[in-house]
């Protein structure tokens, strides 16, 4: 019986996406992100820490992060841990945990100063199923029915081959 071996995470991807295609033909996406924590510090002030996190992704969902995390947006991650181990040239045992992500939530763009409302739609995530005749809105609605198609299909596939 498997142990349970679960994580979910949300934070901002730190750089562009790097895509690798295996010699079996699945493509996998890499990205880092960074999730923020804040707490209150013994001397009572406000504090923050950062941790990061380096996220992998296989398939159709790879393909859908390739396309849609760009450095800076936010992620909502439903994955596991995995932990590679190899030895270094020198004999030293060496290993590192990552997320292999199941699922990915893309989080909205905001406005920033100086933009026009049309160039934030146009790269807006997929948050909600609204049914409106805008072509932003329609747009939307493609880009979250591409990232549910690449999650069910993964799910369905079962195993990753390499």
């Amino acid at each position: 019986m498997n142990a349970l071996n679960q994580i979910i995470v949300e934070g901002n991807v730190v750089k562009d996406p790097e895509s690798h295609t295996f010699p079996s033909g699945t493509h996998s996406c890499s990205f880092p992100i960074a999730v923020n924590r804040f707490y209150k510090a013994s001397s009572g002030e406000k504090a923050q820490e950062v941790s990061f996190f380096d996220v992998e992704t296989f398939g159709s969902l790879a393909d859908a992060c390739v396309k849609w995390c760009p450095k800076g947006r936010g992620v909502r991650i439903v994955g596991r841990l995995k932990q590679d181990r190899w030895k270094t040239e020198e004999g030293k045992q060496k290993s590192r945990i990552h997320i292999i992500a199941e699922h990915v939530e893309f989080k909205p763009v905001f406005k920033k100063a100086g933009e026009s409302a049309d160039s934030v739609e146009a790269d807006a995530a997929p948050t909600s199923a609204d049914a409106s005749g805008s072509p932003s809105k329609r747009k939307k609605l493609a880009m979250l029915a591409e990232a549910a198609a690449a999650a069910q299909s993964e799910q369905e596939a079962g195993d990753i081959t390499f």
